[in-house]
């Protein structure tokens, strides 16, 4: 099967892990660009004349068509297989609400708030501040109990009794803030994420994506 696009990134970006996940549940092959180097690919005139802005993850089909932001670049991807109708809920509006308003909690208070001591302390980019960090793990707790609320009753799936790009998007980050920041002690507050994080782990395509899960006993300090 020829892929059915690329995408343009450095490897270890959850961004593309998304992409690719929702490729592979829709049966389409989407690789990484070999070769690619952040800092020097994304700033050629001709990746510049393609994605204006330089930002990666960035798509671009096998028919030409360049798709810049995560979560465009996942509908698309999504929106081009036989399973359309599972990870969009495209044959019922409400159900597609439900999975767009997941995709903007994943992206507006899950990722931020990981990402942001993630840059402090894995990647060493900035400098530690002990507000920010604070600041970020209170807004994650905050996040991780509207999120406990939504799978109460041992849900397995955010919306539906499948797998949507609602799991694929929340999911994400969240393999991140287990292995690092989401310690034992703050997940007893939250055994319905856990269970949750353990189910859709064992996916066989989640697990080609993320790897194993892993849940850190002590959060990362400084």
């Amino acid at each position: 099967m020829a892929p059915f696009g690329k995408i343009h990134s450095y490897p270890g970006n959850f961004r593309v892990d998304r992409a690719q996940l929702v490729a592979a549940l829709n049966g389409l092959e989407v690789p990484l660009v070999e070769d690619f180097k952040m800092g020097e690919s994304n700033k050629t005139p001709e990746f510049l004349s393609k994605f204006p802005l330089g930002k990666v993850p960035a798509f671009e089909g096998a028919d030409g068509v360049c798709i810049a932001e995560t979560v465009a670049i996942c509908t698309y991807i999504a929106r081009s297989g036989p399973k359309a109708a599972q990870l969009l809920g495209s044959d019922d509006p409400k159900v597609e609400a439900k999975i767009l308003e997941w995709t903007c909690f994943a992206d507006n208070e899950l990722v931020p708030h990981i990402l942001a001591p993630a840059l402090m302390l894995i990647f060493k980019i900035y400098p530690f501040d002990q507000q920010k960090y604070d600041t970020s793990i209170a807004a994650l707790s905050r996040a991780l109990k509207r999120l406990e609320v939504g799978l109460q009753g041992g849900r397995k799936f955010l919306v539906g009794d499948a797998i949507t790009m609602a799991d694929v998007m929340v999911m994400a980050p969240l393999f991140w803030g287990l292995k690092y920041f989401v310690d034992a002690a703050m997940r007893k507050d939250f055994p319905n994420v856990v269970a949750y994080m353990q189910g859709v782990a064992k996916i066989d395509e989640v697990k080609k994506a993320f790897g194993e899960l892993e849940m850190c006993e002590t959060a990362v300090k400084p």
